[in-house]
């Protein structure tokens, strides 16, 4: 009788399964709240310093006022109603006018009081208009300024980051089997050619590609005219990509190719991996479940970090092939003091680290077991 009963009330297998799901999703949605959390703290942190250092402490807002004034006393001056008036009476006028002006761009209160309104308008990319720059469709916005050149940014380097490390895994892998070959040695001697950034192999392609191939465009993205139709257009974007993500692949694959290798000839001495091969398993299940597989957060972070280094290498790569992104976008910023679009740039790449970053925490919690997710030490 009591054994039965113990069998009626044990919950089913289903159910014990079902229920660990639950625990396991659980505290992985707390475990990315808190990453969440703790980079989006940090981004705060340095949109508001930069938004310290592109006001000078205040004294950006300084020469606003000296602006407003100069404005305010050059129409008054070219008022005739305004010479006749006594000295007093101008005196009066003036400063009315010059109350109201700096009251309305909220100037007259203390600038640790107006820094965390800026604060706001960066984080949100509320920075009003530009004085010099357009977007294509011709707003003056800041905002949609640089969200129009947002993803022809994230196309080029994505795109060029995605292949080098799809190719550097698999050449990587077949060089750690073939260890002291002609191809292994030739990947170790090519390393250093990694220590030249893109850009740097972009003049030298531009120069035999296109100057004196002219197999392939000089820069930009498109031909021009654009194209008409929507597969010339896209033909179009995939020619003019070719020369940047070939300076890529000179910049980053073998110096990749060549850590990871090493990685991978480091876990496959390993005893565990002899024993497996005692075992009889097969050559590919080695290399996916002994070498592979423990490797694997090394050459996320390797990844990760050359992601990270894209978005900051942007601007010059960007302006030496006339690719049409926020590098280039922040480069013509800075020519024309363009205070408004540097900040929300800063901001936008702020978004994009935080991004890499958050990825980067989300795929340690699934492939490495070492990361708890939250749960505590020794708990279930």
């Amino acid at each position: 009788m009591a054994q039965n009963s113990f069998e009626v009330d044990s919950p089913p297998a289903s159910e014990k399964k079902k229920s660990g799901r639950s625990r396991t999703w659980t505290r992985f949605g707390r475990y990315a709240g808190t990453r969440i959390f703790a980079l989006a703290v940090t981004v705060v942190i340095g949109v508001y310093l930069t938004v310290i250092i592109a006001n000078m402490g205040g004294y950006v807002d300084q020469i606003r006022v000296s602006d407003i004034t100069f404005t305010v006393n050059a129409r008054l001056a070219a008022d005739p109603q305004f010479r006749v008036l006594s000295p007093e009476n101008k005196e009066i006028l003036r400063n009315a006018q010059l109350e109201t002006e700096i009251g309305r761009l909220g100037l007259d209160r203390p600038f640790i009081a107006r820094s965390f309104d800026y604060l706001w308008d960066g984080i949100s990319l509320s920075l009003g208009r530009a004085t010099f720059m357009t977007s294509n469709s011709g707003s003056s916005q800041v905002k949609d300024i640089i969200l129009e050149r947002l993803p022809i940014t994230v196309v080029l380097f994505v795109t060029a980051n995605v292949l080098v490390f799809l190719c550097a895994l698999l050449i990587a892998l077949a060089l750690s089997r073939k260890y002291g070959s002609f191809f292994d040695r030739f990947v170790v001697a090519a390393s250093p050619l990694s220590a030249a950034p893109p850009w740097f192999y972009g003049i030298f392609l531009i120069m035999i590609f296109a100057s004196v191939f002219g197999i392939l465009p000089y820069g930009g993205m498109i031909d021009a005219p654009p194209p008409q139709t929507t597969l010339a257009y896209v033909l179009s974007v995939m020619e003019h990509m070719v020369l940047p993500i070939i300076a890529w692949f000179l910049s980053y694959l073998f110096v990749s190719t060549f850590s990871w290798r090493t990685f991978f000839l480091i876990h496959a001495s390993e005893d565990y991996v002899e024993l497996a091969k005692a075992k009889g398993l097969s050559s590919k299940s080695i290399e996916r479940r002994y070498i592979l597989r423990p490797t694997l957060p090394t050459v996320i972070t390797s990844f990760a970090l050359t992601l990270i280094y894209a978005w900051q290498g942007a601007i010059i790569t960007e302006t030496v092939f006339a690719w049409p992104g926020l590098g280039a976008l922040y480069a013509t910023a800075i020519g024309q003091y363009e205070t408004g679009v540097i900040v929300g740039l800063t901001v936008i790449f702020a978004y994009l680290l935080a991004i890499t970053v958050f990825a980067l925490d989300i795929a340690y919690a699934l492939i490495d077991p070492r990361v708890k997710l939250g749960a505590k030490a020794g708990g279930s």
